[in-house]
């Protein structure tokens, strides 16, 4: 069924409700217990990693961001089926760590990590992305005391951006890891503090549907890693380029052309085996794992006519779901793919609003969208929810009930 208005639904109905990993969308409604909740999909997921698999090379590593979903039983599920993880802050490290993977294969990245938290990922062993002098300065101390040197690489802020992409994060002036052009001079300095340096982590953008901006952005930070080498204290082992692999939100969104990408990445491969030898290639990726694999339900709790508009008010709202709201990052408002789930097609469809029980009037998820009309009692569900969703939200805002989580 495709409906109109967002990006197409590829999910199954039975009797027009929506199923999620096999279970009809009521039935897992009354095993949550209690709604708004988020579901997420484990096959889904695996399909998704199967498909990156199928069409990136086998010398390619496969990082999870945590950061896109850190739900705990996620993170479990996602520490058998990739090769590493990656952490932004002390509660994910340890969220990695308690879901079994493996140190050697986790990494932290971030502006302004404490003390605190270098001191623990150095006790534990994982790679640490440097992104300033002053970290270098305290991991040197912290490496003294613990009587073994930080594993480290750099967080390269390159001179280039990913071309189309939701939010950049290089290129320009950013807070984001170290300028490239300052790095051959901290790479001296970790050669000089005894540190154990291993790589690099050249990350440009995110959420991007265009191939080839992403290959080219891939080819940049690949000849730049390169050139960085030259200066280096020791042989590049990790080049982690990141990934700003995108999913359809909206209407016009057409699904990344995985293909093309598979294929610049495997002449990436062939080149860094020949010229960094020793150096494993990983692409970390957050949103395009989890994105599609997420759901978002609701209830309506009442059916309101405001001077001919169909306002459905739900028990949930930007507090949980902050993206769906238009309120994280978007310019012009646009609606998240939605629907009735337990009323796919819905015998009459309208126009209608959806909005949550905030006193705010930035508390709508769906802005006059065609959906099967809803009765109190239906459940609103909002697709593309697996990233960026509950911990992205102000989940204390107004002081309302959160929202639950299940993996299924």
């Amino acid at each position: 069924m495709n409906l109109p208005q967002h990006a197409p639904m590829d999910w199954p109905v039975v009797d027009d409700c929506l199923m999620l990993g096999g279970i009809l969308l009521t039935t897992l409604a009354r095993r949550v217990g209690r709604t708004p909740f988020y579901a997420y999909d484990r096959a889904r997921i695996d399909v998704r990693i199967d498909l990156l698999r199928r069409y990136f090379p086998g010398a390619v590593k496969l990082h999870y961001a945590i950061k896109a979903n850190p739900m705990p039983a996620l993170v479990c599920h996602m520490a058998g089926r990739v090769d590493g993880l990656d952490v932004a802050s002390g509660g994910e490290l340890t969220t990695a760590l308690d879901a079994g993977m493996t140190p050697q294969n986790v990494s932290f990245a971030g502006p302004g990590k404490s003390a605190a938290e270098l001191a623990r990922a150095v006790a534990a062993g994982i790679l640490v992305n440097v992104e300033s002098s002053r970290e270098i300065g305290i991991l040197e101390r912290i490496s003294h005391d613990a009587g073994a040197p930080a594993r480290v690489a750099i967080r390269v802020n390159p001179t280039f951006e990913l071309k189309s992409s939701g939010m950049k994060m290089g290129g320009g002036p950013k807070p984001f890891g170290v300028d490239a052009e300052l790095v051959p001079e901290l790479l001296q300095n970790i050669r000089s503090r005894g540190l154990a340096f291993e790589g690099f982590h050249i990350f440009s953008g995110s959420q991007n549907l265009q191939a080839t901006a992403i290959c080219e952005a891939q080819v940049k930070a690949v000849e730049l890693a390169l050139s960085l080498a030259q200066s280096a204290p020791a042989p590049v082992r990790v080049l982690n380029i990141g990934g700003g692999l995108g999913i359809p939100y909206f209407p016009g969104d057409e699904p990344l052309d995985l293909a093309a990408i598979g294929e610049n990445l495997y002449v990436l491969s062939e080149r860094l085996a020949s010229e960094l030898p020793q150096a494993a290639l990983v692409v970390e990726l957050g949103r395009y794992l989890v994105g599609e694999a997420g759901i978002y339900v609701c209830r309506v709790i009442e059916r309101k006519t405001s001077r001919g508009e169909v306002f459905l008010v739900t028990d949930g709202g930007l507090h949980h779901h902050l993206a769906a709201s238009g309120n994280f990052g978007q310019v012009i408002r646009k609606n998240y793919p939605a629907l009735i789930g337990n009323r796919v097609a819905g015998g009459r469809r309208e126009l209608a609003s959806v909005v949550g029980p905030l006193c705010t009037p930035l508390d709508v998820l769906v802005e006059r969208m065609e959906l099967a009309q809803a009765q109190e009692g239906d459940l609103v569900v909002v697709l593309q929810s697996g990233a960026y969703g509950l911990t992205a939200s102000p989940g204390a805002f107004l002081s309302h009930p959160p929202a639950l989580e299940t993996l299924v």
